[in-house]
């Protein structure tokens, strides 16, 4: 059972006690195992399913919401640490299955089951008609538990179990459909390549518990400006193999590639991985051992270069994609890419902030664009023509799609004001969050980040403004040469179920980001409540970049304060809109059937700047060729080689002994001469 809660609290300030911690898991588990159930008690019955699956997340996030708001009263300095049982006892190595309760984990697990919510509410309608409904709310229940787990972990291991629930989650849900030879392949990929990552990960809590003999957050994070020296070889060893974690599980270069064939999986699942769950979970173990990340300069650079030429990378692919999913998929790696450039120059708060804002509006998009698939989908299949996908084209790609702002009026309003909110225009959430981010670069004396963090606000205006040019104005495109008559017979707003979590999203995209107003921002009430919610858990970090002389100087490269570039950067991504929307208006754009093959550097980008094709030549292939020849050299020669010599020794010694035992006189005979001659060859 739960033991007593271990924290500190200052002044005589109302103490906070977590209020039923356990059920913010039981929940999501209970659900995952009664859908998991049902997909063979009552596989036609989606009846079950459709209250199980969202209850469940609802109801933890209302005990999710009443530790939020118990915490929000009490002046909470340190972590509320609750002993639920011991799981691991081995000479040393104490670890019990521990949840910590501090405003950074308060703040994910509120991300976590309230989105999660909405996008468990909107699979209703969506996933409605699959046969492995039961089976999706399964797993998309059990993908929630493993990330509660993950934020919640009092220690690394058992944040760890939690890192790599997701990552199956994300196997199961990414090739959900496996009967897609490819779906399931990128399922496989996904799950291959964040391995890669957790190696690191693991030797990381290796060293960790050689240097402090414990791998609980708390007293290893109290320990470790102590232990370890500032910028020291162990410290930078150990920041970059945790960030080698990272770069797997929030698909940062190198290991980013799984990330768009994730695409392959339900829409709803695109949305729960990049926005709420999954990728921010490498974002999440930064923030959480900011500590470590501060006493390692040299592995704070590296995270904040990887994160500015990611996000840059990224959004330069986006610009040149027609499937509406793979350009969000790239503005998700792109936006984590300015997570990770926060996090790298010691702006945790702006880190976390846009993480929190980016899952509101990242959300939104995803859920949108999988209303416009459901819309096109069912027009396709569903309007009596007899006629499928296959006989006109990918309702992902926007070449088939176009004028559905007549169809989908609520659709389009709403993706609207996300796109609007990831550029940057204020006042919606992404203005304060990433302008803050880009600052912060700025301020903190990283003038060539900050050249590449403005340019990539810029490619973000750009691409998503292309995004809803294609999808939702000019001509109709979904039917051909049948132009809007045709849709408008077929092509509908999507049910209830489906837009209600589109408006709640669209609400959180505009109000999102007054959670932490800058006071250097005119005209506009300071509120820096989430500035202050986090201090507690970052004043530690900060204290350390501090001492060893690394503040920010509160002006940009080039002049100018933050209000300047603020309205500047505005300026930019209204512009970059306004632009992209009346070059693209009126442009002409083929179907996906009509057009023409790309070529020269729109190729390149539309390809990924072929680093999939570079990764099977240099790595695919030649391991390939290496497990090849192991197979047929060490497994078919040696291997089984020597156990066919051996049947065949076995084989010819029963055939000798068979011609001795014939039955024939003169065989005895011939042996018995031999027998005769080798005793008296021997005797004489």
């Amino acid at each position: 059972m739960v033991s007593a809660t271990l924290g500190a609290q200052e002044g005589g300030a109302a103490a906070f006690h977590p209020v039923l911690p356990w059920l913010i898991l039981a929940l999501p588990l209970l659900g995952a195992v009664v859908n998991g159930l049902g997909a063979f008690l009552w596989r036609d019955d989606k009846r079950i399913p459709s209250i199980v699956g969202p209850a469940a997340l609802l109801l933890s996030f209302a005990v999710v919401l009443i530790n939020f708001i118990g915490m929000n009263g009490a002046d909470l300095h340190g972590a509320e640490v609750v002993r639920l049982w011991a799981w691991i006892v081995s000479g040393d190595l104490h670890i019990g299955v521990d949840l910590q309760f501090d405003q950074l984990s308060m703040l994910m697990c509120m991300i976590v089951t309230g989105v999660g919510s909405l996008i468990h509410i909107y699979s209703v309608g969506y996933m409605r008609d699959d046969p492995g409904y039961s089976r999706y709310f399964s797993y998309l229940n059990l993908f929630v538990f493993f990330m509660l787990v993950l934020v919640l972990g009092a220690s690394l291991p058992l944040m760890f179990v939690g890192w790599e629930g997701v990552g199956l989650c994300s196997y199961l849900l990414i090739g959900f459909w496996y009967e897609n030879r490819d779906y399931a392949n990128a399922g496989k990929k996904a799950f291959i390549m964040n391995r890669i990552g957790d190696a690191g990960f693991l030797v990381a809590m290796f060293l960790l518990f050689v240097t402090f003999g414990t791998l609980d957050f708390v007293p290893l994070l109290e320990a470790a400006e102590g232990s370890l020296d500032y910028g020291g070889l162990l410290v930078t060893g150990i920041t970059l193999l945790l960030f080698l974690g990272c770069t797997g599980k929030s698909a940062q270069i190198p290991l980013h590639t799984w990330l768009p064939d994730a695409m392959a999986g339900p829409t709803p699942v695109s949305a729960l991985i990049h926005a709420a769950t999954m990728v921010t979970a490498g974002v999440y173990l930064i923030a959480r051992t900011s500590v470590l990340f501060a006493l390692a300069p040299v592995s704070q650079g590296v995270v904040a270069a990887v994160g500015a030429g990611t996000a840059l990378f990224a959004a330069s692919i986006a610009i040149r994609q027609y499937d509406i999913k793979k350009v969000l998929a790239y503005s998700t790696i792109s936006q984590l890419g300015y997570m990770f450039l926060a996090v790298g120059i010691g702006a945790f708060t702006a880190g976390v902030f846009h993480l929190m804002t980016h899952a509101f509006f990242k959300a939104l998009l995803f859920l949108g664009a999988g209303a416009v698939i459901h819309a096109v989908h069912h027009a396709w299949a569903h309007g009596g023509d007899g006629h499928g996908d296959a006989d006109h084209g990918d309702p992902n790609d926007m070449r088939n799609h176009g004028g559905l702002r007549a169809f989908m009026p609520r659709t389009w309003a709403f993706m609207w004001i996300a796109t609007l909110a990831i550029a940057g225009v204020p006042p919606l959430a992404g203005f304060f969050s990433k302008d803050e981010i880009i600052w912060y670069t700025g301020a903190y004396g990283y003038p060539v980040l900050w050249g590449v963090a403005l340019a990539t606000a810029l490619l973000t205006a750009v691409y998503m403004a292309r995004l809803m040019v294609m999808t939702f104005h000019g001509r109709n495109r979904t039917f051909g040469h049948a132009g809007t008559a045709e849709a408008g017979r077929r092509l509908h707003e999507v049910p209830l179920v489906m837009w209600g979590p589109l408006a709640l999203l669209a609400f959180l995209s505009v109000v999102g980001g007054w959670a932490n107003i800058p006071e250097a921002l005119p005209l506009l009430p300071t509120f820096e409540w989430l500035h202050h919610w986090l201090e507690p858990v970052f004043e530690p970090a900060i204290a350390v970049k501090e001492a060893h002389g690394f503040a920010p100087e509160y002006r940009a490269p080039v002049g100018g304060g933050e209000a300047l570039w603020a309205g500047i950067s505005a300026a930019i991504a209204i512009a970059a809109v306004t632009a992209t929307v009346r070059a693209l208006g009126p442009k002409p754009v083929p179907t996906e059937a009509e057009a023409a093959p790309l070529t020269g550097f729109a190729r390149v980008l539309h390809d990924k700047w072929y680093v999939d094709e570079l990764y099977d030549r240099l790595i695919v292939r030649p391991s390939l060729a290496v497990w090849r020849a192991c197979w047929r050299i060490v497994d078919a020669g040696i291997i089984d080689g020597a156990v066919n010599g051996v049947g065949r020794g076995a084989r010819l010694l029963g055939w000798a002994g068979g011609q001795l035992q014939s039955g024939r006189v003169t065989t005895y005979l011939v042996v018995f001469m031999l027998g005769a001659l080798l005793v008296l060859g021997v005797l004489a």
